[in-house]
């Protein structure tokens, strides 16, 4: 019954996310905001609501290991399961935006923030207003930068339809329920599936609940690639890793303070550290190909290897 629950909340945050990211490009398409600052902030950000939405209820629970988990979790498959992927099976991707140049410490600097911060065993409300505060910049840095690179992401047929306040209200409104509410069944579920089997909260974090909360950044990305946005499904993964760090574990460590024990997870955690710092490699050195997806997918096997 628990797998039932878990996959029907997993379902009801997927779609729930996608009703929150196509009203919120509507929204910002009647304003009048660029298509690079809504590709980069209302999709990348959209797409980390499930990880927000399970986190924080992890986190009002008491389950710690599981909110943190899942931001850890969610960072290493974006990295290493979806760009993998995407690099394995898209053919001659050749960005015009300069990845590593723009957005390399964007790649980087999130986690050692985050490195330097879990040195006491623990993220209190102060480093989570931290967070929010690099939240912040990021948003300076999209809205100071080109308004161009990102064009084509957004869904062309949104343009043509006739704006609609209450039913984009509606819709919203619809999304944060089914994304919130399932993010509780997902949390509760996967507990006991962990109690079931005997396994720790921080793994089933790591890996159901991270691999599910990942969805809508896998779905839009080899969206973006079939469509020959490169660009935008790089851009998508690094603004939701960024996203994780400052509004996942930014707003959950608000409503709790989040512990870590360092020793059980340090494998995972430099796993995660591993995964970025071969992103900026592979952005460097633009391995947008099988072998950038080699690298990717040889740590993930280590990764699931390790863990299992």
């Amino acid at each position: 019954m628990d797998f039932m629950i878990f996959i029907a909340a997993m379902t009801a945050l997927i779609y729930g996310a996608d009703f929150v990211i196509k009203e919120s490009e509507r929204i910002a398409l009647h304003f009048k905001i660029s298509h690079y600052v809504i590709g980069a902030t209302l999709i990348a950000f959209g797409t980390s609501m499930p990880e927000m939405a399970a986190s924080m209820v992890a986190s009002y629970a008491g389950k710690s290991d599981m909110a943190v988990a899942n931001v850890v979790g969610s960072n290493i498959f974006n990295i290493a399961l979806i760009l993998g992927f995407v690099f394995l099976l898209a053919k001659n991707m050749n960005p015009k935006r300069n990845l590593f140049e723009r957005d390399g410490a964007w790649v980087i600097v999130p986690v050692i923030i985050f490195m330097i911060m879990i040195q006491d065993g623990i993220i209190s409300r102060s480093d989570g207003f931290l967070f929010l505060l690099m939240m912040v910049s990021y948003i300076i840095f999209l809205f100071t930068g080109s308004k161009d690179e990102l064009e084509g992401e957004i869904d062309e047929d949104l343009i043509k339809e006739k704006f609609n306040w209450p039913k984009t209200i509606m819709l919203l409104a619809i999304g944060f329920i089914l994304t919130i509410g399932g993010a509780n069944f997902v949390v509760e579920s996967g507990t006991n599936i962990a109690r079931a089997f005997g396994v720790s909260e921080w793994i089933i974090g790591i890996f159901l609940i991270a691999v599910g909360t990942s969805l809508p950044e896998l779905v839009v990305s080899l969206v973006a690639v079939k469509k020959g946005n490169v660009e935008m499904s790089i851009g998508n993964i690094i603004g939701s890793n960024v996203a994780n760090f400052s509004m996942v574990l930014g707003a959950a460590s608000l409503v709790n303070p989040l512990t870590i024990d360092l020793i059980a997870t340090k494998f995972d955690v430099y796993i995660m550290v591993a995964t970025a710092a071969t992103l900026l490699f592979i952005l460097a050195n633009k391995l947008y190909n099988k072998a950038g997806a080699i690298f990717l997918l040889t740590i993930l096997s280590l990764f699931i290897l390790n863990t299992f």
